[in-house]
């Protein structure tokens, strides 16, 4: 009995170096194999890898990009552990439990923006190929794209302190069911919709992101939300990106 419980506790340690590699594969096999979205950031980073071998990156750049694209997956992973962790402590809804998994949901979350900015200096910029000498504000002023990225880089943090606001009242007990709270997926998709149409002017294309935004926003009626709330996010995510452009154009 002593020496099975010996056999039973070491399985619990790893004897060696290659054991512990073997190991730390085996999770991150696990995981890529059990959870799409690691899945999924898997594919979309060898895409980004292959793409990569088409730029003229810097060494710095390519650094830049490589630790983007693995702190991700490795957010993904850490989030991965805890949720399992949580699960196995806990087997009916807790408060606790669900703020645990919450946040290191939302870790992913901040990894996966950050990899997008990452991303767009990197292989969108057009001020790339600008003259380096030109000042910074310029070249941001200078750039459609980037004024609109910028725009609705500034919805989501709207939208993040909006529901940061409502959150903490909630928490004081000062909210009621009946409470207005704009859509914030509303917000984000006519953002992106006001974005592709000051970048594109191209109809067609505007009218094809315009039936995704209404099927967002169509999505958030037939969650619950009213028609109020949707149509006021919608406004939002419009009129910060008009905002932006408009002011910064007028500066120029």
């Amino acid at each position: 009995m002593k020496s099975e419980n010996i056999d039973k506790d070491s399985r619990l340690y790893n004897k060696n170096f290659l054991q512990s590699v073997n190991n730390a594969v085996n999770g991150i096999v696990y995981c890529a194999t059990t959870q799409t979205n690691i899945t999924k950031q898997l594919i979309l980073g060898t895409i980004v890898m292959i793409l990569s071998l088409f730029y003229d990156f810097t060494t710095a750049e390519f650094l830049c990009l490589t630790f983007a694209v693995f702190f991700v997956i490795f957010a993904e992973l850490i989030n991965t552990a805890i949720e399992t962790l949580v699960d196995l402590y806990v087997d009916v809804y807790h408060p606790k439990a669900k703020i645990a998994k919450d946040v290191a949901a939302g870790a992913v979350v901040l990894t996966a923006v950050n990899a997008i900015i990452v991303a767009y200096f990197l292989f969108f910029r057009e001020t790339k190929i600008s003259i380096m000498a030109d000042s910074i504000f310029n070249q941001v002023i200078s750039s459609q794209s980037h004024l609109v990225f910028v725009a609705v880089i500034l919805t989501v943090i709207a939208i993040i302190a909006m529901k940061a606001v409502f959150k903490k009242r909630e928490i004081a007990k000062e909210l009621t069911k009946d409470t207005f709270l704009p859509s914030g997926q509303s917000a984000l998709a006519f953002a992106v919709l006001t974005a592709i149409w000051l970048n594109t002017r191209n109809l067609i294309v505007f009218c094809l992101a315009l039936i995704l935004s209404l099927m967002v926003a169509g999505n958030r009626l037939n969650d619950k939300k009213t028609f109020g709330e949707v149509l006021f996010g919608s406004f939002m995510g419009v009129l910060i990106v008009v905002l932006v452009y408009g002011l910064t154009v007028f500066k120029m």
